[in-house]
């Protein structure tokens, strides 16, 4: 089916948004520089943001799935490596800090889902995404955020084997690397999703 037949059901549908927190997303956060570059190029912020503005309107099932951690990262090992110990050693995404509350732009209403217990990469381990998408008769998955080539790509990775249809949102994630970006893009997201843009995502939910 191409893109211009595309329909999504916006009553089977969530949109997942993973990690639009300060520390990724606003200056001064302890990761904004290392994300800043593929922000201005992918237009992230702007297409998420006319995303859930969308979404809300279609009324998709807005969930918002954030990390943090306890004080000292204790929840992390003590001999850490990969990109876990970059996270503890510059103790980001501390709960109760301005750096782990979601960005102005993209802010929860009140009636919105907030993902508890994420503390590793996948938005499904160890947290209570799946229960909340199946109580909410979700089988669609709208999925962006940061970052492209880790926590997007590992949840993605999850909620296909689960059985949701999972559309990745291409211009509404962001990575450390635009090139390593691109690279998922081209060789890993259409093993697992359906990788489209945020206006063809709109179009489908019309």
């Amino acid at each position: 089916m191409s893109s211009e037949d595309l329909k999504i059901d916006p009553a089977r549908t969530a949109l997942v948004l993973i990690e639009y927190q300060n520390e990724f997303t606003t200056e001064g956060g302890k990761l904004h520089g290392a994300v800043k570059d593929c922000i201005e190029a992918t237009g992230t912020i702007e297409n998420s943001k006319k995303m859930l503005e969308e979404a809300r309107k279609a009324g998709v099932t807005v969930v918002h799935c954030p990390i943090e951690f306890g004080k000292d990262h204790k929840e992390i090992s003590k001999t850490p490596y990969g990109i876990l110990a970059g996270v503890k050693e510059g103790e980001a995404f501390a709960k109760g800090e301005w750096g782990s509350v979601i960005c102005d732009d993209m802010k929860p209403t009140e009636d919105e889902l907030v993902v508890s217990g994420k503390r590793g990469l996948c938005g499904f381990a160890s947290t209570n995404l799946d229960f909340i998408l199946r109580q909410n008769d979700v089988k669609n998955i709208l999925l962006s955020g940061f970052l492209t080539n880790c926590c997007v790509e590992s949840t993605m990775r999850s909620g296909y084997e689960l059985g949701y249809n999972i559309y990745t949102l291409k211009d509404c994630c962001a990575a450390t690397d635009k090139a390593a970006q691109d690279a998922v893009y081209e060789y890993n997201f259409g093993m697992f999703s359906n990788p489209i843009t945020s206006d063809v995502a709109i179009k489908a939910l019309a």
